[in-house]
C-alpha cells in the first residue's frame, strides 16, 4: 500500500472516530444533538414591543437632560412638561432668552428639533431619530429577553425580531413554562419618580388633594397599603411626577438581600451616569418621598433624608422565588418598552416524538429503497456509494453535535435532501466511469477520468445550493435556519465522501500493486 493511500485511510478513520464520539450519548450529554421546538416540545411566543413606551422614556430623559445642562451652565432651570410620547414643552424662566435653551438643545439634544410656541419651546423627536429609536428598542428587547432566558438555562432558544415591532420566542424543552413566560413578559421597567401630595385609597381622592393646574403633570399609580407589621391590607394610590429622571437603564447590578426582619429585598447599584442623576434627583428633593416604581406599580415610597448617589434597595412583599426572579430580570436589563403577547402556543413532547418517528420512518424507508436500487443497478460500485452515504450521515450528525446546532423537522428534511444530493454525486461519477470504460480505457484510467471529469459538475451543483443555503441562514429564522444549517453541513460532507471516501475505496480494490484488473463491477 502506497503512503498516499495510507494517509487517506488514516484520515477517514479519524473522521469516523471523531464523529462517532460526538453522537454517542453520555451522562453529561444524554442528548448529543439539540432538538428544536417542533421535535422536543416547548413554548412558542410572538410578542409585540410597545414602542410608545420607549418614546416616552426618551422624551422624559431629554427633558431632564435639558434641565441638567441648564443647571451646569449656570442658567435658570426651565419648567418642562411632556405633552405626548414624542414631545415636551420647556417654559423658560423669566428674563431668559428662549434661544439660549434652543442653542443648548442643539448640542445636548441632537435627536430633538426645537420650535418656539406661545407657551414656550416645543421639543419633538426628529423623524430619523424616531426610526432609530424604534430599531434600537426592538434590538435591546431581543437582547434583554435573550439574557433572561440564558440565565434560566434554556437550551438553544430562538429569540429573533420579526417585522417592525414583533419578537418571536421559541423555548424548547422548558421545565417550568409558566415561570419562564412570566419572566419574559415582566417588563422590569424600574423608575424613580418624585411623589406629589399624599397617598389615598382611590385615584379620585388623590386628585382631590392636588391643584387643578398640577393634574396634567402627574400620573396616579397604585401601590400596596401595609400595616405596622408589613402585611398587605389593601391598595393605596400615589400621585407621581410624569417625568422619569432615573430608570432601570441606569442600573448596574441587582441582587437579593435580607431586610431588617429577614424578608427578601433587592439591593441595586447604579452606573456612573446613573449615580450622578440619582444624586441630583435625591439632593434636590430632600424631605420629599421618592417612589420606586416597577412596571407602573409602586413598590415603596420612602422619604429622602439625604442625597443618595449610587445604591439603594427595593422593598416589597416578595417570596424568595419572586425576589430571585426580579433580581434576575433587573440584572439582565429592563426592557425598554412593555410587551404584548400576540400569539402563544405550547408544543407537547408527544407531538415532537411523533414528528421524530415520522421523520425517521421516512428516512429509513427512503434509505432502504435507495440502497436496494443502487446495489442492483451499480453492483459493487453501489455498495461503495452506500458506504460513502452512511459516512456522510455520520459526519452530518457529528458536526451538528460539535457545533451545538439545533435539529428541527425542516432540518431532518434538509438532511434527507443532502443524502439525495450525495447519491446523485456518486451517480455522476459512476456514469462517467462507465462511459470512459466503454470508450476503451483501462479500469484504472476509467476511474481516474470518471472522478476528474465529474468534479466540475458536482462542485457547480453543490456551490449553487450552498449559496442559497447561506442566504437562508442569514435571513431565515427558526425552522428555516435549521434547514439551512443541516443543508450546509450535509453538502460539505457530500463533497468529502463522494471524492475522497468513494475514491479511496475504488483505489483499495482496483489499484493494488502488481495487478491489472480487466473488469469493474459497475
Amino acid at each position: 500500500m502506497n503512503k498516499n493511500l495510507l494517509w487517506k485511510i488514516i484520515l477517514i478513520v479519524s473522521v469516523i472516530v471523531v464523529c462517532a464520539i460526538a453522537v454517542v450519548p453520555t451522562k453529561s450529554t444524554p442528548e448529543p444533538i439539540n432538538l428544536g421546538l417542533d421535535l422536543k416540545g416547548g413554548t412558542h411566543l410572538v410578542m409585540q414591543v410597545n414602542l410608545g413606551d420607549a418614546m416616552r422614556a426618551e422624551t422624559d430623559q431629554a427633558s431632564e437632560r435639558l434641565k441638567t445642562q441648564a443647571r451646569t451652565g449656570n442658567m435658570p432651570v426651565p419648567a418642562t412638561r411632556r405633552v405626548s410620547d414624542t414631545m415636551f414643552i420647556a417654559v423658560p424662566a423669566a428674563g431668559v432668552d428662549p434661544n439660549d435653551y434652543i442653542n443648548l438643545a442643539e448640542t445636548h439634544l441632537p435627536d430633538f428639533e426645537a420650535k418656539r410656541t406661545a407657551e414656550g419651546i416645543e421639543f419633538s423627536i426628529r423623524a430619523l431619530s424616531m426610526t432609530a429609536i424604534e430599531q434600537q428598542t426592538v434590538a435591546q428587547s431581543v437582547e434583554t429577553i435573550r439574557n433572561r432566558v440564558d440565565e434560566l438555562g434554556v437550551t438553544e432558544p430562538l429569540i429573533a425580531p420579526q417585522g417592525k415591532d414583533r419578537i418571536v420566542i421559541q423555548l424548547p424543552g422548558v421545565d417550568d413554562p409558566e415561570r419562564v413566560k412570566d419572566i419574559i413578559r415582566t417588563t422590569a421597567q424600574l423608575q424613580f419618580r418624585i411623589v406629589e401630595g399624599s397617598p389615598g385609597p382611590s385615584e379620585e381622592s388623590v386628585r382631590a388633594t392636588l391643584p387643578p393646574a398640577q393634574l396634567s403633570q402627574i400620573d396616579i399609580l397604585p401601590g400596596d397599603s401595609l400595616d405596622a407589621f408589613g402585611r398587605v391590607t389593601g391598595k393605596e394610590f400615589y400621585a407621581v411626577q410624569k417625568t422619569v429622571p432615573v430608570t432601570g437603564t441606569d442600573l448596574k447590578t441587582a441582587r437579593v438581600q435580607k431586610g431588617s426582619l429577614g424578608e427578601p429585598i433587592i439591593g441595586f447599584s447604579l452606573t456612573a451616569d446613573g449615580a450622578v442623576k440619582f444624586g441630583n434627583l435625591t439632593g434636590a428633593n430632600v424631605g420629599r418621598r421618592l417612589a420606586i416604581v416597577l412596571d407602573n406599580k409602586i413598590k415603596s415610597a420612602p422619604t429622602i433624608n439625604s442625597q443618595i448617589d449610587g445604591e439603594g434597595v427595593i422593598e416589597g412583599r416578595f417570596t424568595p422565588q419572586q425576589a430571585s426572579d426580579l433580581a434576575l430580570v433587573l440584572r439582565s436589563g429592563s426592557l425598554p418598552a412593555s410587551l404584548t403577547t400576540l400569539e402563544e402556543r405550547t408544543v407537547g413532547p408527544s407531538l415532537g416524538r411523533d414528528s421524530i418517528r415520522a421523520g425517521l420512518t421516512a428516512s429509513i424507508v427512503g434509505f432502504a429503497l435507495m440502497t436496494i436500487f443502487v446495489i442492483i443497478y451499480y453492483k459493487g460500485a453501489g455498495i461503495n456509494a452506500i458506504v460513502a452515504l452512511t459516512l456522510n450521515l455520520l459526519i452530518l450528525l457529528g458536526m451538528m453535535a460539535y457545533f451545538k446546532a439545533t435539529l428541527t423537522l425542516p432540518g431532518i428534511v434538509g438532511s434527507i435532501l443532502t443524502l439525495g444530493m450525495a447519491i446523485d454525486s456518486n451517480v455522476l461519477v459512476f456514469e462517467r466511469i462507465k462511459e470512459e470504460f466503454r470508450g476503451g480505457k483501462s479500469v484504472r484510467a476509467s476511474i481516474e477520468s470518471g472522478f476528474t471529469l465529474a468534479f466540475g459538475t458536482i462542485i457547480d451543483t453543490h456551490l449553487t445550493t450552498i449559496i442559497a443555503a447561506l442566504f437562508l441562514l442569514q435571513f431565515g429564522t427558526g425552522p428555516v435556519k435549521g434547514f439551512a444549517v443541516t443543508l450546509l453541513i450535509g453538502l460539505s460532507a457530500s463533497v468529502f465522501t463522494a471524492f475522497f471516501v468513494s475514491r479511496v475505496m475504488f483505489d483499495l480494490i482496483y489499484n493494488r500493486p502488481n495487478t491489472q484488473p480487466a473488469r469493474i463491477s459497475i
